[in-house]
């Protein structure tokens, strides 16, 4: 799924690209760890400035949407900057943006880089920005969709837009397709499903095609409905995917049309209760040569998270092993199996060179912070102030989970953002066997939005990287099928300087931060950081610093 990168206020132009190097007195690094081969630093701050960052892959470029507040007006005045593989600035192009839009969303396709604004004062007036980098040009076009409320997702076709929003009466999510070279816009009838649903959907330019996988549940029991569109929004085919026994089918990623040789489904299934998930499944779609008698459908196959090598790897092996003879328990009485109460997010679908595919899934709780001072009996973290708690995962059928009881006496609860535990990472053959699986165990990874955290990067050798910025620390780790690997390796985000005529620094706040997938194992580290310099002026700034992996 495309991704909302974050929203950073920024100030004056400029560009300051630093050689990197290692600062004295720093901590050995891990072997084999990543190299960061350039930074470049933008002389902005979060008071009153944003940036938005694309990474682009077809052309090795980084395309930046920058807005800069005036200080009389208050009004922000856009640009896109290019930046070549080296982080060197190419291009700089104006962008005109009325002062009732904000930035909602960004994608890109190809060398072109879409950017999505709302109006804050009509509901539903959206303006798309379409710059194309080699060419230098930016096209803008306004659309009033009168029933959208907020996108959610976007992804572009073709040169056409697909925003799957929710509606105004806060109760649907529809699928809306934008033209931006025509200014024509339609919303998809046949993708109009009840809130709370989940959907993903994936497009692919070759085969023209866009692929939505929507939930639908009764309360009871839930399944899958898959519908295949042209890029015009016109529906090619429709099937649904259900479990015939107890099992509910939640959630689930489709392979991209463009492959040809497989058409494979993998998701998460539940027991009873669909809020939560007990497993992962996986099923082959493809439908039978022309000619060729149709055999029998491929059957669902379904894993529990207990038969995964790797699944609980985050709890400590005193935890595990107390889980593990519960089970055990529970299976020498025959009475019925264990119910997790897990959440997942599902990344897209990462082709193989043996035809194979990778699932990457996010495990994350909601995490509340609670005010007062109520009694909090059974809370881990005290009985008085404020007070978190994170719910939603573990394993159920006792009232226990890892992150303790609801406290009650009292205390006012509030939203604080996705707490991630670890990410799945699963290799499936091209039928849709499981053949290894491997977990990243993460820590302070919270975000306000339920969207990916943890990035992933195939490198050259077949292994795969994942990785996410903790403030200025790089979390990753190197996963080589289903081999043993660390968990807790990290490296510092380089400020460029070393010991010089400015002394020695190192950054004291960064903010707004990200970590973006890019090319050739490379990452790019973005974000706003204040640099602290020993014998010299501190200075606040945006950077993009270069991450590559070998």
């Amino acid at each position: 799924m495309n991704h909302r990168y974050f929203s950073l206020l920024l100030a004056c132009c400029g560009t300051l690209a630093l050689p990197l190097r290692a600062p004295a007195q720093q901590l050995p690094l891990p072997p084999n760890a990543p190299v960061q081969t350039a930074r470049t630093e933008l002389p902005l701050t979060d008071r009153d400035s944003e940036v938005h960052v694309q990474a682009i892959s077809a052309d090795s470029s980084v395309v930046l949407l920058v807005g800069r507040e005036h200080p009389l007006s208050g009004h922000s005045n856009f640009s896109f900057q290019q930046y070549g593989p080296d982080l060197h600035l190419r291009q700089e192009t104006p962008l005109k943006v009325a002062d009732e839009f904000s930035f909602v969303r960004m994608c890109a396709e190809g060398n072109t880089v879409y950017a999505l604004f709302a109006s804050r004062n009509a509901t539903g007036r959206l303006l798309v920005a379409a710059y194309n980098g080699p060419l230098n040009q930016t096209r803008t076009q306004q659309f009033d969709t009168k029933l959208s409320r907020e996108v959610v997702e976007l992804k572009a076709l073709d040169g056409r837009l697909f925003a799957t929003v929710l509606l105004q009466d806060q109760l649907h999510v529809t699928a809306l397709l934008l033209d931006v070279a025509t200014g024509q816009m339609q919303y998809l009838p046949s993708v109009y499903e009840n809130v709370p649903t989940q959907l993903t959907f994936v497009a692919d330019a070759a085969t023209r095609r866009a692929e939505y996988v929507l939930s639908q549940t009764n309360g009871r029991k839930s399944r899958l409905l898959l519908k295949q569109l042209t890029d015009k929004g016109q529906l090619v085919s429709s099937e649904f995917v259900q479990a015939e026994s107890e099992r509910s089918l939640i959630t689930a990623q489709v392979t991209p049309p463009q492959d040809t040789t497989a058409r494979l489904l993998m998701g998460t299934y539940s027991l009873r209760d669909p809020n939560y998930a007990q497993g992962l499944f996986a099923t082959d779609l493809s439908r039978p040569v022309p000619g060729v008698a149709a055999g029998p459908k491929a059957p669902l196959r379904f894993y529990d998270f207990l038969h995964l090598k790797h699944f609980f790897d985050y709890l400590k092996p005193s935890k595990q092993a107390r889980l593990r003879q519960r089970v055990a328990r529970r299976l020498a009485r025959s009475v019925s199996p264990m119910r997790w109460h897990y959440r997942l997010l599902l990344h897209e679908l990462l082709p193989q060179p043996d035809g194979g595919y990778v699932l990457v899934a996010e495990v994350y709780t909601p995490h509340y912070r609670y005010n007062g001072y109520g009694t909090n009996y059974g809370s881990p973290f005290g009985s008085f102030g404020n007070q978190y708690y994170s719910s939603g995962y573990g394993y159920g059928g006792s009232g226990y989970a890892p992150g303790g009881f609801l406290p009650y006496g009292g205390s006012n609860r509030s939203f604080d953002g996705y707490q991630t535990t670890h990410a799945l990472v699963c290799g499936f053959d091209r039928k849709g066997n499981l053949i290894w699986d491997n977990t990243f165990v993460v820590e302070n990874l919270r975000r306000t939005e339920l969207e990916e955290a943890v990035r992933l990067q195939p490198l050259p050798d077949g292994r795969l990287v994942l990785a996410y910025l903790d403030e200025s620390k790089l979390r990753y780790k190197v996963v080589n099928r289903g081999e043993n690997a660390p968990n807790d390796l990290h490296v510092p985000i380089s400020t460029g300087a070393g010991p010089g005529e400015q002394g020695l620094e190192r950054p004291t706040d960064t903010n707004q931060y990200d970590l973006l997938p890019w090319y050739g194992g490379r990452f790019v580290a973005v974000g706003y950081q204040h640099v602290r310099v020993t014998h010299g002026p501190d200075r606040e700034v945006f950077f993009m610093n270069t991450v590559v992996f070998q």
